[in-house]
């Protein structure tokens, strides 16, 4: 009999035990974050040398430790089986506080306090207090800017792109884009009303969602969803799913979207025409909706532009900016997407990296593909938009044979 115990490569015990310290660390992240969230600011606000009074501290650590305690919960019966409106609602803004907290009691806890060292300001009591009192101010002026932020009506982001195969009965097409409204535990109906009106000033031969609509059920939701039927469109008004339906009953919200008066494009095409000349619009389910177990419901390219004339040109909605492999592969001329996770996660202080449409020095995507990655029109999470700025997005199609301007 030949023993077989020792055929293993004599470097893979060296290389398994990292790889299993990292799984084990990675299995207990979501107990590490946030006591990391909540233990670090408070260390540098009360605990770095600041020597408050006693009452102070104790009141100061009290708050952090009831937060590190009370966020996990609201989380859990906000977003978890119960769905609490009110529990989402407190652990959300929980998260987003903490969140501003710990990045700039990391960034000013040292670059302040180096800077103030090395510029021989005070005692280390004094420097302690100065970054205190210096975190305090900026996030609370943060978290103001981003509640606001949050919740006033998206500004208009406009924008010509030329599509070099559109005809030149198709110039000047506008097409509308919102994106990632996340109706959810804040009520937001009449901000809902709001941009639709904002919508309707523009225009718009076609309106475009690419999903994320809300997140909860679209019985739960209807009453901030209800408004989309209001939007107008002189051609079309058109829907992809994203990844937040299906948290949540995917196929209510085509339905739903259906009764509204949009037309979902679940892996489908309708033709655009004006002038002679024809502009093939298709849309595809998320990426996720293959993995969800709905009957039908998955991103099928192919699918959605069967039928089309390979001369036209086509304009995609697909919900993941990422699809643009795929879609450049498949001869797409414009996609347009709603941003990644990390795009509306105010307030996390990141340059988001927007993907628009090319000018010099910003390629396509394959032989032809354009992609333009909407920064989102609502929040998830967080009530906070800080350094992410929210849009409803105007782009003028542009033909190269247009007439020029006298």
């Amino acid at each position: 009999m030949t023993d077989t115990s020792e055929t293993r490569p004599a470097g893979s015990a060296a290389h398994g035990t990292p790889r299993s310290r990292l799984h084990r660390l990675m299995r207990h992240l979501p107990l590490i974050a946030p006591v990391l969230l909540w233990s670090v600011p408070c260390w540098v606000l009360l605990h770095a040398g600041q020597h408050w009074p006693l009452p102070v501290t104790l009141t100061g650590t009290a708050l952090f430790a009831l937060g590190l305690a009370g966020m996990p919960l609201a989380m859990v019966r906000g977003h978890g089986r119960r769905q609490q409106d009110w529990a989402a609602i407190v652990g959300d803004t929980l998260l987003g506080a903490v969140w501003v907290l710990f990045t700039w009691s990391v960034v000013l806890g040292v670059l302040l306090r180096l800077t103030l060292t090395v510029t021989g300001v005070g005692d280390g009591q004094d420097r302690a207090r100065i970054v205190t009192w210096a975190v305090l101010g900026t996030a609370a002026v943060l978290l103001a800017w981003g509640y606001a932020e949050a919740r006033r009506v998206p500004r208009v982001r406009r924008l010509d792109v030329e599509l070099p195969r559109l005809g030149a009965g198709l110039d000047g097409t506008r097409v509308v884009l919102i994106t990632d409204t996340h109706y959810g535990p804040l009520d937001r109906a009449r901000w809902s009303v709001r941009v639709c009106e904002t919508v309707n000033t523009l225009q718009a031969d076609l309106v475009c969602h690419t999903g994320d609509i809300a997140d909860g059920t679209a019985a739960r939701r209807r009453a901030q969803a209800s408004p989309l039927a209001t939007v107008q469109a002189t051609r079309a008004r058109v829907y992809v799913t994203g990844n937040h339906e299906y948290y949540s009953e995917a196929q209510g919200w085509v339905d739903l979207m259906d009764e509204l008066g949009w037309e979902p494009l679940r892996n489908r095409h309708l033709l655009l025409e004006r002038g002679g000349d024809t502009l093939v619009v298709a849309g595809v389910d998320d990426v996720t909706a293959e993995s969800s177990g709905l009957t039908g419901h998955r991103a099928h390219l192919a699918g959605a532009l069967h039928g089309a004339d390979p001369d036209h040109p086509v304009l995609l909605l697909a919900h993941q900016p990422k699809f643009v492999d795929r879609a450049a592969a498949g001869g797409v001329d414009l996609q347009l997407s709603g941003p990644p996770p990390r795009g509306q996660r105010g307030p996390f202080p990141h340059q988001l990296p927007v993907d628009h449409p090319p000018h010099p020095g910003r390629p396509r995507h394959g032989t032809r593909t354009l992609l333009y990655t909407s920064r989102g029109t609502g929040f998830w999470g967080p009530p906070f938009r800080v350094f992410a700025p929210s849009e409803i997005t105007l782009l003028v199609l542009r033909s190269p044979q247009r007439p020029s301007s006298p």
